[in-house]
């Protein structure tokens, strides 16, 4: 059985993100929905929802880049054997 994250093709691990991010934009959306129609402001419901997904998904995003680009760094070390650990 294949373990992490780690295992995944990379092509597929870079697609998961855009989806990822996709996903909380959208998801944030819709709760903004919801609350704004339970209150009576649909726009500024979904304008908050769309603002906290595009933060919230921007950071997941930017985090899992870094860790990606640290693991190929390690990857691309360890094949050409310059790891000093």
């Amino acid at each position: 059985m294949r373990g992490g994250k780690q295992d995944r093709p990379t092509w597929l691990r870079y697609s998961g993100m855009g989806i990822e991010f996709a996903a909380a934009v959208a998801g944030f959306v819709l709760i903004g929905y919801w609350i704004g129609l339970h209150y009576g402001n649909k726009t500024r419901g979904v304008l908050i929802g769309a603002i906290l997904g595009l933060i919230g998904g921007g950071y997941n995003f930017i985090r899992s880049a870094l860790q990606l680009t640290r693991e190929m760094e390690q990857e691309t070390k360890k094949s050409r054997g310059d790891d000093e650990s």
